[in-house]
């Protein structure tokens, strides 16, 4: 009972700034049709009850799968099966992340389904698949964790220089968007699993982090390299932000249930079929763990479906009008003060940063309080989501221009930050990008995109999770700076 109070606890307060904003301003600078308004509260009630019900199905049946299966690769000290278990693992739990779900269904919306959501779901998974083995066979092969970010985002700067405007943002959001409340503690799990293989203790806990940032890095090369194949022309990008498609209340969430439903069985479905073959040949576990671990998958499943029906049925369109009432005053302030706001109080009610703060403080032995993460993230947050409004009031302004100088910044930093904070950081970039980044800060930005006549809602409408994914790998490296020179001062 007490789990279930922590997670309910835990998804509220995520929620409910966002949700509480929205209805100040429909009575008072964004008014909202009454269908439009009445559907968004009966969805914000989903998404808490969906986020609940699913982030204690993962608890209780991902993580556990993952805990186990790593440990059973690690006894099985084999490169091939490390790399083979990370490639499948990789792409049938990355496929059904929710925030990924959430992503690919933005795309194919705004595309008018010519760049469908299947595809990106797929092309995002192999990806990640790709990139979770090659970090895997990292830990067990002794491979600096600077050095193939380095690589990596080498490849990707070049690769950049041959993407199309329009992929450049979405591939970068993919990579944001798969380090969500699926992904992250499976992936989490198995690195710990694989690196016990290590003797040495501290090695160990240090190459427990940094699979979750290499494994995101895949799915931003895997989204640049299939816009360099494809080279799609004439792609057209629109939001429909009309309040007036129908005037039933419950007709969407009726509508949209039987194909969420489909999907998120199909997208859960390969990691039952992996539990049982492996409890059938090499885990070891209880009838009492078993019937535990299924009854895990049953609510994660449920969960995900009462999430993503109220994400769709009427979260995000109220998110993608409000941006665009905004982005359609007289001034362009308003719409960068909004992003601003909603930036900083996503990121102080996001559950997985309250997780992260307290991690960081426990590190560092209370060197590093959790307060003054908070506050470098929130600002930071902040700032990007404003920024990503700014890119879109000023055409001259372009998502590399922020992005470039970032990553160029976090790489160089990553050679003199302590080792364990360079694996935190480009963890905890998905932890920034959570729940309410992926759903109503980009309905927002697309909206804003909309209004702004110079803006493309392809290209100017996406990129926003990128900027907050981005901003902890700064962040959370100059607090590795102080923690270094604390630690000086104390010897």
């Amino acid at each position: 009972m007490n789990l279930i109070l922590s997670k309910l606890k835990e998804v509220v307060l995520s929620v409910l700034p966002i949700t509480l904003i929205v209805v100040l301003l429909n009575f008072t600078l964004t008014p909202l049709e009454t269908p439009y308004f009445i559907r968004f509260l009966i969805a914000a009630a989903l998404i808490i009850i969906g986020l609940t019900v699913f982030l204690l199905g993962v608890d209780l049946g991902i993580t556990p799968i993952g805990v186990d299966l790593g440990q059973s690769v690690a006894k099985s000290n084999r490169i091939w099966m490390v790399a083979l278990a990370g490639i499948l693992l990789g792409f049938f739990i990355n496929i059904a992340e929710p925030d990924l779900h959430v992503l690919a269904g933005q795309v194919q919306s705004v595309t008018s389904a010519l760049i469908s959501k299947q595809l990106i779901l797929i092309v995002v998974s192999v990806g990640i698949a790709v990139m979770l083995s090659l970090g895997l066979i990292r830990i067990v092969k002794y491979v600096p964790l600077n050095i193939m970010f380095t690589v990596l985002y080498a490849i990707i700067f070049f690769l950049a220089f041959f993407t199309t405007p329009e992929f450049l943002a979405i591939s970068f959001d993919a990579s944001g968007a798969t380090t969500g409340a699926l992904t992250t503690p499976f992936m989490l799990a198995l690195a710990l699993g694989v690196s016990r293989l290590k003797k040495d203790s501290k090695a160990s806990e240090i190459d427990s982090f940094g699979l979750v940032g290499l494994a995101s890095s895949g799915a931003i090369i895997s989204v640049m390299v299939m816009s360099i194949i494809s080279k799609p022309e004439g792609v057209a990008a629109a939001v429909a932000t009309d309040e007036a498609s129908t005037n039933s209340i419950l007709l969407p969430f009726i509508q949209m249930l039987p194909t969420i439903a489909w999907e998120i069985a199909l997208a859960l479905m390969p990691i039952v079929i992996i539990f049982l073959i492996s409890r059938k040949f090499s885990l070891k576990m209880s009838k009492k763990s078993f019937i535990k671990v299924l009854f895990g998958l049953i609510m994660t499943f449920t969960g995900l479906v009462i999430f993503l029906l109220g994400v769709n049925a009427g979260f995000m369109k109220v998110g993608n009008i409000v941006g665009f009432k905004f982005a359609s005053m007289d001034s362009g302030l308003y719409v960068i003060l909004a992003g601003f706001i909603l930036g900083m109080v996503t990121i102080i009610a996001e559950p997985a940063v309250s997780i992260l703060t307290h991690q960081i403080e426990d590190v560092t032995s209370g060197y590093v309080k959790r307060k003054v993460v908070m506050v470098f993230l929130a600002l930071g947050v902040a700032l990007a989501v404003a920024l990503s409004i700014v890119r879109i009031v000023v055409p001259e302004i372009q998502l590399w221009h922020f992005l470039l100088p970032g990553y160029l910044l976090s790489i160089v930093m990553s050679f003199f930050t302590p080792k364990l904070f360079v694996g935190i950081a480009f963890d905890s970039g998905g932890v920034a990008s959570g729940p309410m980044a992926a759903t109503f800060i980009l309905a927002f930005a697309q909206g804003a995109a909309e209004a702004t006549e110079s803006a493309n809602v392809l290209i100017d409408g996406f990129g926003i999770i990128a900027m907050i994914a981005m901003t902890p790998l700064i962040a959370l490296q100059i607090l590795g700076f102080i923690f270094k020179i604390k630690s000086k001062k104390r010897g």
